[in-house]
């Protein structure tokens, strides 16, 4: 059994990864299923632009629950149970995923109620993020904890990879059988979650309040200048570059491929991400980590050019593949870091700062695209996106010299980074 990697040899852990991986395929059905009724929807009364301007505002409505919560889930992850926090959370996308497929099955479907569902999966997702996040570092031995990143990175994107194209196929079917492949996924998921035994608590007793607790992660944050400059190099440059949001334009409009075809768009990243979360798994990345962050955020913007360029769905293909592997890069390197500089008991609480970045990078990136779309169409705001990820790059490497210089993932003695962040 030598060639199963180390963190999978580990009870727990395996629960964890198939919690993971089931829960992401069916949070990335829905979503696909969502953007196209979503634009769907709205084309039936509107031109592309107009249309597109709604997508943008699904964005806005994931984001919200997350950025308003930002410090409550944070700081509940590093006071109660993670593991009863992330069954609560699957549990609720589970009655979302019934309530979308109550409303395909007596077709009653309207913009107003995907806004709804879409902003409780936005909470489920707040709470879960931080949970789950800190709680993989008590499931394994410190030493092994890249692995166990990439690892659970490739539960994700495997999620997101089988996601988009198995609700892309169950909607061509019947609007409801997407969300009810849905449910049924998250039940697994929080099956899996119960079997996880209980850890260490995540948190002693505090000589602080409850307020000043929560504002102890962005304090970390903003005094670690690594962990800020990473984590705010993928919040600029997904956030301008991000792609995914114009995905339903162009099946529809501009490749012609229907939903089908937007599934496979939609998992084109993440295979290149599996791809690339996958030699992690195997072959830890040692040297000169920084530079190399910088370097693959940089391809990240070109493949959204070419992408945006493309009228030709293997070179779009393609594209989005690359983009997928060169982000995984960039996310590998990112949770390594914040995990491996942060001591346990303010996972939760840093996570959600992460977790908020991270959110902010896709579902405002959607927003902004939606909303650039509308004044200056599709394609050209892809293509003025993958130009500012690139210049965020060049921006990110003088202003935080500390990711250029950072070698590997053992944290130096760099302020901001303190005695506890290196024990286990």
């Amino acid at each position: 059994m030598s060639w199963i990697p180390e963190p999978l040899r580990i009870p727990a852990f395996r629960a964890f990864w198939l919690a993971r991986l089931t829960a992401t395929i069916a949070q990335m059905a829905m979503v696909i299923v969502i953007g196209w009724q979503v634009y769907d929807i709205a084309r039936h009364t509107m031109d592309p632009k107009a249309a597109a301007l709604r997508l943008g505002i699904i964005g806005v409505v994931q984001f919200a629950p997350l950025f308003l919560l930002t410090l409550v889930t944070g700081w509940t992850a590093d006071r109660l149970d993670r593991r009863w926090i992330a069954r609560a959370s699957v549990f609720l996308e589970l009655l979302c995923a019934v309530a979308l497929g109550a409303f395909a099955w007596t077709h009653t479907t309207t913009l107003e109620t995907l806004y709804v569902v879409a902003a409780l999966l936005g909470v489920a997702r707040a709470f879960a993020g931080p949970a789950l996040g800190a709680l993989a570092p008590n499931l394994v031995p410190r030493d092994i904890l890249p692995r166990a990143i990439a690892l659970s990175s490739i539960a994700w994107q495997s999620g997101a990879i089988v996601g988009p194209a198995l609700g892309g196929y169950l909607y061509a079917l019947a609007p409801v059988a997407p969300y009810a492949g849905s449910a049924l996924l998250f039940a697994v998921s929080l099956g899996a979650l119960v079997t996880i035994p209980k850890v260490a608590a995540p948190g002693g007793a505090s000589e602080i309040g409850a307020w000043q607790q929560m504002i102890e992660g962005l304090r970390y944050v903003r005094k670690n200048r690594l962990v800020l400059g990473a984590i705010s190099l993928d919040l600029f440059a997904v956030l301008l570059g991000g792609a995914t949001a114009m995905l339903p334009v162009y099946a529809r409009d501009i490749l012609h491929t229907g939903p089908e075809g937007l599934g496979h768009l939609r998992a084109a990243p993440a295979i290149g991400a599996t791809l690339t979360a996958a030699y992690f798994a195997f072959r830890p990345l040692k040297t000169e980590v920084g530079v190399k962050m910088l370097v693959a955020v940089g391809i990240f913007g070109g493949a959204t050019i070419v992408f945006g360029l493309s009228r030709w769905m293997p070179l779009s293909l393609a594209c989005l593949t690359l983009l997928g592997a060169a982000d995984m890069f960039s996310v590998y390197v990112r949770q390594s870091l914040i995990q491996l500089y942060t001591p346990d008991e303010m996972r939760g609480r840093v996570g959600a700062v992460s977790s908020l970045f991270i959110s902010a990078s896709n579902e405002l990136g959607e927003a902004e695209s939606g909303f650039l779309a509308a004044f200056i169409g599709p394609v050209a705001a892809v293509v003025a996106g993958g130009i500012g990820a690139i210049a965020v790059v060049s921006i990110w490497a003088r202003r935080f010299p500390e990711l250029r210089l950072a070698r590997s993932f053992e944290p130096p003695d760099l302020p901001g980074a303190p005695e506890q962040s290196r024990e286990t």
